[in-house]
C-alpha cells in the first residue's frame, strides 16, 4: 500500500501510512499559511488508494479537485516539484468528485428527515434552552407512539399545533408543556425556515452508501459540500456535520483495521463544532471520535488553533500537520506552547520557536509509523496535490454536476404522507363526527372551560350570550306572533264596523 507523501525535507520525507488513516488527524496553522493545500494533498491521497473523502468546502476553492492542474504548470511550480524531488513523476489531473449543497444550489441536495436528526441536535440547531428542548423531547416521543412520522418541518409544525390544541391532555401523560416554551419552539422554527434550513429536512434523505462510492477506476469518491453560504449559519453547519458524523458511528459494521479507511471525514472550521457545546453533546462527540475508527472512518479536524479542540479530542489525533502561527496576542502564544508540546519531540528542532516563523506551504508534520507510534516531528515543505488549487467556473461545476451518480436519486423531493398529513385526516374526520365542535373552532371560539368560552356559551352557573340572545329572539318572535294572532281575531270580531 502506498504512503501518503505529505512533504520533505533536506533530510527527512513525512508519509501517512493508510492503516493508520482511521486514527485521526489535525490540520491547523493561522489564515493563508497553507492548510487548505494540506487538506486536499491529503484528500487526493486517500482518493487514489480507493477511500472516500468528505470535505466542507467553506471558502469555494476546494472545488478545483475536480480539475486538473494547469500544464505546464508554472515556473514557480516546477521549482517547488524540484525541490521536493517529484518534478518527474507529477502529473496534473482531476479528481473523481460529487457536489451536495444543502439548499441544493451548488450541488445535489442534502436532506435528513426531521426524526433522523433528533430532538437533542434540533435543539442545538434551533438554540433552544433545556425546557424548550424538553418540549422536543415530548413532540418526538408522542410522534413515536402514534406512529406519526416526522419528516419535514411541516410534520414538525403541525405535531407542534397539536400538542398546543391539546396541550392538558399531553401534559397530563408526558409531561407539563407551557405556552411560553411551546411558543418558544415555534419561534425559533420559523426562524430557521426563513434561514432557509427547511430544505435541509425531507426526502429522499441522504443514504450514507452514497458517500462511499469508488468510481470506474477504483478512486474514492471526493464528496465535496458547498459551505460558502451554510458557514454564515454556523449551529446549522457544525450540527449537519455532527449529524452526518453520529450517523456513520451508528449504521457501519465494525470492521477493525483495515488497510485504508473506508471514508475519511474533513471537519473545516473545527471551532465551530465545539462553539457553546452543552457538556452532554461534547461527551457525544469525544465518544464517536474515540470509537468511529474501528468503523473504517478517520476524522481530519481543520482549524486556526490546536486548542479550538477540547483536550480529550486532540489526544485521538494521531496525525498532525501544523502550520505557522502567529504569536501576537497571549491566546496566540499559548497555542503555540500548547501546540508545540502536543508533537512527538525532535531533539534537532526547536518547535515552539520554528512555529512563529515557517513560510507559506511549511509545515511541522507527524504521522503514526510502525505500532501507531508517532514519528519525531519535521519541519517539511509541503507537496502539491496535482488538481487545480482554487475556485472553479460556473460552467465547470454545472458540468461535473451533469455527470454525478446521485443527482437522479437527490436533486427531486419527494412528499409522501407524513405527520402533517395524518393530523390534517384526523382533524376531517373529528369535523365529521363532532360537527358542531368543529363549527365553534372554525368561528375561532375558544376551547371549552376558557373565559372566552364560558363568556359566548356559558357555564353551569350563568348563562351564556348566544343563550341569552337566543331567548331574547324567542320572547321578541313570540311577542310578534302574539300580536299578529290577537290582530287577526279583533280584525275578525270588528271587521264589519270600521
Amino acid at each position: 500500500m502506498n504512503d501518503i507523501l505529505i512533504g520533505k525535507n533536506d533530510t527527512a520525507a513525512v508519509a501517512l501510512d493508510p492503516h493508520f488513516g482511521n486514527r485521526h488527524g489535525m490540520i491547523a496553522g493561522a489564515t493563508g499559511t497553507g492548510k487548505t493545500v494540506s487538506l486536499m494533498v491529503l484528500a487526493e491521497g486517500f482518493s487514489k488508494l480507493g477511500t472516500a473523502v468528505f470535505i466542507a468546502d467553506v471558502k469555494g476553492d476546494v472545488a478545483g479537485m475536480s480539475q486538473p492542474a494547469a500544464s505546464p504548470p508554472s515556473d514557480k511550480l516546477k521549482a517547488r516539484l524540484t525541490k521536493l524531488g517529484i518534478d518527474k513523476s507529477w502529473q496534473p489531473a482531476a479528481n473523481p468528485v460529487v457536489f451536495w449543497d444543502l439548499y441544493g444550489k451548488l450541488g445535489s441536495p442534502v436532506r435528513a428527515t426531521v426524526s433522523e436528526m433528533g430532538p437533542t441536535l434540533l435543539a442545538r440547531v434551533l438554540e433552544l434552552n433545556d425546557t424548550q428542548e424538553g418540549v422536543l423531547q415530548i413532540v418526538f416521543k408522542l410522534a413515536d407512539d402514534n406512529g406519526w412520522l416526522l419528516l419535514d418541518l411541516d410534520d414538525l409544525r403541525a405535531l407542534l399545533n397539536y400538542v398546543g390544541d391539546n396541550a392538558k391532555d399531553v401534559s397530563q401523560h408526558y409531561g407539563l408543556v407551557s405556552k411560553s416554551s411551546l411558543g418558544a419552539v415555534q419561534r425559533a422554527l420559523l426562524q430557521l425556515e426563513q434561514q432557509g434550513g427547511a430544505q435541509f429536512f425531507g426526502e429522499p434523505a441522504l443514504d450514507l452508501k452514497d458517500l462511499m462510492r469508488q468510481d470506474m477506476s477504483g478512486r474514492g469518491i471526493i464528496n465535496i459540500l458547498a459551505a460558502n453560504q451554510l458557514i454564515l449559519k454556523p449551529k446549522l453547519y457544525s450540527t449537519f456535520l455532527l449529524w452526518l458524523l453520529s450517523e456513520l458511528f451508528e449504521q457501519l459494521p465494525e470492521v477493525g483495521d483495515p488497510d485504508h479507511p473506508k471514508l475519511v471525514f474533513f471537519f473545516d472550521e473545527a471551532h465551530l463544532l465545539f462553539d457553546d457545546c452543552p457538556p452532554a453533546l461534547q461527551q457525544r462527540v469525544e465518544q464517536v471520535v474515540r470509537l468511529i475508527r474501528s468503523k473504517g472512518v478517520g476524522v481530519y479536524f481543520c482549524s486556526q488553533n490546536p486548542d479550538d479542540v477540547p483536550d480529550v479530542i486532540l489526544g485521538q489525533m494521531g496525525n498532525r500537520i501544523q502550520h505557522a502561527l502567529r504569536a501576537f496576542t497571549p491566546r496566540d502564544q499559548k497555542a503555540v506552547k500548547a501546540a508545540a508540546e502536543t508533537f512527538a519531540p525532535n531533539p534537532k528542532l526547536d518547535v515552539a520557536k520554528v512555529i512563529g516563523t515557517m513560510g507559506v506551504g511549511e509545515a511541522l508534520a507527524s504521522t503514526l509509523r510502525d505500532k501507531g507510534v508517532p514519528t519525531p516531528v519535521e519541519q517539511v515543505l509541503v507537496t502539491t496535490p496535482a488538481c487545480r488549487i482554487g475556485p472553479i467556473s460556473d460552467d465547470e461545476r454545472a458540468t461535473i454536476r451533469s455527470r454525478s451518480p446521485v443527482g437522479p436519486k437527490y436533486d427531486t423531493p419527494v412528499d409522501r404522507e407524513s405527520a402533517a398529513e395524518m393530523l390534517a385526516k384526523r382533524a376531517d374526520q373529528k369535523a365529521v363526527d363532532d360537527p358542531q365542535q368543529t363549527a365553534q373552532q372554525e368561528a375561532g371560539k375558544a376551547p371549552q372551560g376558557s373565559a372566552w368560552h364560558d363568556a359566548i356559551f356559558g357555564s353551569k352557573r350563568r348563562q351564556g350570550m348566544l343563550e341569552t340572545m337566543a331567548k331574547q329572539t324567542v320572547r321578541t318572535m313570540g311577542s310578534q306572533l302574539g300580536r299578529q294572532i290577537l290582530r287577526g281575531v279583533l280584525g275578525g270580531i270588528f271587521g264589519g264596523k270600521r
